[in-house]
């Protein structure tokens, strides 16, 4: 982050449940706001992840599926339990006054590449009137068709997680 956009930035200290405050920079330029959001996720604090929405943020954890509320917060818990870190890469951004459109490349990978889940994201975020950015919408599959998940049952995050229980239940009959 620039020096300008760590100035304008304001830190919100945020207590993750585990005895250690996780730090979120909320920034009041739109186009670092999908950093915002991988600091926080990889801070592991639902908390944290929390605050780089707005209160009624809706998010698109499989295509045609949005939720909001405890819905959304559900869904972030599923993805922070893979325990793997998010590296984002945007690739535009659209400001028009106090709303963005960013289109954001992202991966969430295991260290071993067993498990690999990655999507171009269409995301809204909105400038708030303390001058920080806040997603409104987080459509992290984007275009991704609902009508083919769907017919094929195809649900990226659930074929990862399963990925994740036989990587771990691997490793558990490794070390027993």
């Amino acid at each position: 982050m620039s020096y300008v956009h760590t100035r304008l930035a304001r830190r919100m200290s945020i207590e993750n449940g585990t005895g250690h405050a996780s730090t979120v920079t909320l920034t009041a330029d739109a186009r670092q706001h999908p950093h915002v959001f991988a600091a926080a996720f990889n801070s592991g604090s639902p908390e944290a992840v929390a605050a780089v929405y707005e209160e009624r943020a809706v998010l698109v954890p499989r295509p045609g599926a949005p939720v909001t509320g405890a819905g959304l917060a559900s869904a972030t818990a599923e993805f922070l339990a893979l325990g793997l870190p998010i590296a984002v890469e945007p690739r535009h951004a659209y400001v028009a006054d106090d709303i963005a459109l960013l289109i954001v490349d992202w991966v969430i990978e295991g260290p071993d590449g067993s498990v690999r889940i990655e999507g171009t994201a269409t995301d809204v975020a909105r400038r708030g009137a303390d001058g920080l950015w806040r997603y409104v919408i987080d459509n992290p599959f984007g275009v991704a068709e609902s009508d083919r998940a769907a017919a094929t049952d195809e649900r990226p995050f659930d074929e990862a997680a399963d990925q994740v229980l036989r990587a771990s239940a691997e490793l558990n009959r490794r070390l027993a």
